[in-house]
């Protein structure tokens, strides 16, 4: 296939995935594409791509660095505009088969953090002049959206310098209120902890981490944090009380005491992130779990008993935290989500509460 063609090929699928509201496109060697909509994959009705296709397919989505990556390492990943309305996240990676596409549909314009419903004391987390901020949950929860959202509600709201570190660019931030200066690591830098570090020395005020991957991020972050920056940072765990478990952990054992101190001095709060299908059966709607670093959050953390959050979270409710679980039964009460999608989206499905449950 000329590259000619798999352009063409493929501004007609990117058409129809608009059509359909999909956030994800698969594109496999001897496969029919698939969308993910709202969640859930659907193979779409269209004649296989070959291998030969997929790589051209592939060639005209990376940039020479990035198609580099992919031949030498077998995985390559870069944000593109293909103009319209959307961004493009493109993974590309070596399968048996030949290269496989994996494309994520990105907004153009920043959601505003209002337009999300997530809870008041998440937007109260980004009026805090420093201390570390984690949005966690799963893979394609919402996290880089709330995240962006946040960052967007700080450059409209103070004059400051927000620092984003990206692998990659997603969102692309237009200088408003604030300076910002976006890096993406694999091309302005070689890592998220390098980055760091050479951004302590631009004089920001806000740092955005797109991940806290390995040890020496999770330590950049804290001293950044440590030192009067406001950290914003996204993390792979289940729950809130899991994201200060799982960074503690990442250190040896002799360390794990001085990193709890760190969390527990620079904490501002945790929003656990999760998207759930509307009711209605179109789109999906937000829901979070929300831990606020209230002195008893800081002492519990401090002292090692994680286990104790959890209780925290169920009884501070006037402080602005609440469980995912609580978050899920107020949507299910309200007919905005279904039962059953609300116990699917949690890990302590029995605690979801229907409207049975209040007769």
């Amino acid at each position: 296939m000329s590259s000619v063609l798999a352009a063409a090929r493929f501004e007609e699928l990117l058409r129809v995935a608009h059509a359909r509201n999909a956030s994800d496109i698969h594109v496999r060697p001897g496969a029919p594409p698939a969308f993910r909509v709202d969640g859930e994959l659907h193979v779409v009705d269209a004649s296989p791509l070959d291998a030969d296709e997929t790589q051209t397919l592939a060639q005209s989505l990376l940039d020479p660095a990035a198609q580099e990556r992919l031949t030498r390492a077998g995985d390559a990943t870069e944000s593109r505009n293909p103009g319209g309305s959307c961004n493009l996240r493109v993974h590309a990676y070596r399968t048996a088969n030949g290269v496989s596409l994996a494309l994520r549909l990105l907004p153009v314009d920043i959601p505003a953090l209002e337009t999300l419903h997530l809870p008041p004391a998440v937007s109260a987390f980004t009026e805090h002049p420093q201390g570390l901020v984690i949005v966690t949950g799963p893979t394609g929860s919402g996290k880089s959206t709330a995240l962006a959202a946040m960052t967007d509600r700080i450059n409209r709201s103070r004059a400051a310098h927000i620092l984003t570190i990206e692998d990659p660019i997603e969102f692309v931030h237009a200088q408003r209120r604030c300076i910002v200066t976006q890096r993406e690591v694999g091309r302005d830098v070689p890592s998220f902890a390098d980055a760091i570090y050479g951004a302590l020395r631009s004089d920001p005020d806000v740092i955005l981490l797109g991940e806290m991957r390995d040890t020496e991020t999770m330590h950049a972050a804290l001293t950044a944090a440590e030192t009067g920056h406001l950290v914003f940072a996204t993390l792979h765990t289940g729950d809130t009380a899991q994201a200060v478990d799982r960074i503690a952990s990442a250190f040896p054992a002799s360390a794990q005491d001085r990193v709890r101190a760190q969390i527990a001095q620079t904490l501002v709060g945790i929003a656990g992130v999760r998207l759930i299908p509307r009711a209605c059966g179109s789109g999906r709607r937000s829901a979070a779990e929300v831990l606020v670093a209230s002195d008893a959050v800081r002492n519990v953390i401090r002292d090692g008993k994680i286990h104790h959050l959890r209780n925290i979270l169920s009884t501070s409710r006037s402080a602005g935290m609440q469980t995912l679980e609580s978050a899920l039964s107020e949507l299910v009460m309200r007919g905005e989500v279904c039962l059953a999608d609300a116990r699917a989206a949690t890990a302590r499905p029995h605690e979801v509460e229907g409207p049975a449950n209040h007769a």
